[in-house]
Formats: C-alpha cells, sequence, structure tokens
C-alpha cells in the first residue's frame, strides 16, 4: 500500500493495519522528508491521545494530516507505532 499526496509517496508498505476504514501504515514506512510533527494533539475516547503530522509536497503544506497514537488503549495497541492520514492523502495499491 501507499500513501500518496500530489504525486508524492509519503509512506509504502505491505504491513499495513485496516481499521475503522483507515489505512494505518509503520511510521517506519513514512518519507520523513515531506513529514513534521504537529504540535496538535486530541482525544479520542476510544483509541485515547492522537498525536500528528504536517505534511509538506511541492509548496503545498496540510497541517495535521496523518495521526497517530503512542499509546492507545487497550484494545487498540496494534496500531501504536502507525499513521493513518486524512483523505486529501490518497492510499493506493
Amino acid at each position: 500500500m501507499k500513501a500518496v499526496f500530489h504525486g508524492t509517496i509519503l509512506a509504502e508498505s505491505d504491513n499495513t493495519i485496516q481499521l475503522e476504514g483507515n489505512t494505518y501504515f509503520p511510521s517506519g514506512s513514512l518519507n520523513k522528508e515531506y513529514i513534521e510533527n504537529s504540535e496538535t494533539k486530541t482525544t479520542c475516547p476510544h483509541k485515547w491521545v492522537a498525536s500528528y503530522y504536517n505534511i509538506h509536497v511541492q509548496g503545498k503544506t496540510h497541517t495535521d494530516t496523518g495521526r497517530y497514537y503512542s499509546d492507545p488503549k487497550t484494545w487498540y495497541e496494534h496500531i501504536a507505532g502507525h499513521v493513518a492520514f486524512y483523505p486529501v492523502v490518497s492510499v493506493e495499491e
């Protein structure tokens, strides 16, 4: 699977996790050249505290476009260390 934004691959992996309509990419598969940490944090009552990434590609920036849970609740432990993107990023096979 690939996460693609404006023709640029942000992440690529054969070990993604499908959950609730989202594709979670292992953090090691991210192309860090285009991704930076965001200061934003939110709380999901099911998964717990979400952190975010901003993406920068070809002069275009989208804030808080990738989200991850460093320490999710027990029943979501399997997505720790994985990143899902909002729909502005295409997920392709």
